[in-house]
């Protein structure tokens, strides 16, 4: 008598998927940390050895940064820190300071509708500003990861004239986590220095909320801790 051929179980969905189509496996807390600081050393060297006109040097971290993973691992790893999961998504801070400063509750509805706020190196579009109903937010990244962010680098994004500064200026625009990437100390300067000319007050169209006038237009900015404990020329009182 011929055994009975046992029936064959069904291949799981992710069997049978394109290696494409496979969800990608996350990297540890630890692994993430270690290839987010040795992307911002490598971006560090090579602003310095652009600076100094060193071509062979150059070249050479231009290479150590692509067989890392290049942009798109260091946005991948980012994006990893800023899930709910690890913990990292700074715009909860963002959100807790607005939601206090204008709670209809206590300062009564926001007279010109919604804030606008201008999101610079967003990774993601579901971190805690997009799920207020208070910010009318413009994201943009150098290497945008979603259809809802736009490819744009700050430094060459079209200042507002003042004869549209009312219209297209921001109540607030957001760094974080972003200056740090910019591996010159005068190019910092120069990214912060921009910040102002996207920046619009009451009277150019912003909130009309008294208390809000008090913060508002503003910037918030989000480092790293190291940046500012570790530096030899910043401390927190200064920073302020």
């Amino acid at each position: 008598m011929a055994a009975k051929k046992r029936p064959r179980k069904p291949l799981l969905l992710s069997h049978t998927r394109p290696a494409s189509a496979k969800k990608k496996a996350s990297l540890s807390s630890k692994a993430t940390r270690s290839l987010i600081r040795k992307h911002h050393t490598l971006q560090k060297q090579l602003q310095s050895a652009l600076l100094n006109g060193d071509d062979v040097s150059a070249e050479t971290l231009r290479a150590e940064l692509a067989a890392s993973g290049g942009l798109q691992k260091y946005q991948e790893a980012s994006m990893q820190g800023q899930s709910s999961e690890r913990g990292g998504d700074s715009s909860k801070v963002l959100m807790g300071w607005i939601s206090e400063l204008l709670s209809k509750e206590k300062h009564g509805a926001i007279e010109r509708g919604r804030l606008r706020m201008l999101e610079v190196g967003a990774l993601k579009v579901d971190n805690a500003c997009s799920r207020s109903g208070m910010l009318d937010t413009t994201r943009i990244d150098l290497h945008s990861q979603h259809p809802d962010i736009q490819t744009q680098d700050f430094m060459d994004m079209p200042k507002p004239s003042p004869e549209t500064i009312s219209r297209d200026g921001f109540d607030i625009v957001s760094l974080s986590l972003v200056v740090n990437y910019v591996g010159d100390a005068v190019a910092r300067g120069e990214m912060l220095k921009r910040v102002s000319s996207f920046l619009r007050s009451d009277k150019q169209g912003g909130v009309g909320n008294d208390e809000a006038q008090t913060v508002l237009p503003a910037l918030f900015l989000a480092l790293p801790a190291p940046c500012v404990t570790n530096s030899r020329y910043m401390d927190e009182e200064r920073l302020e």
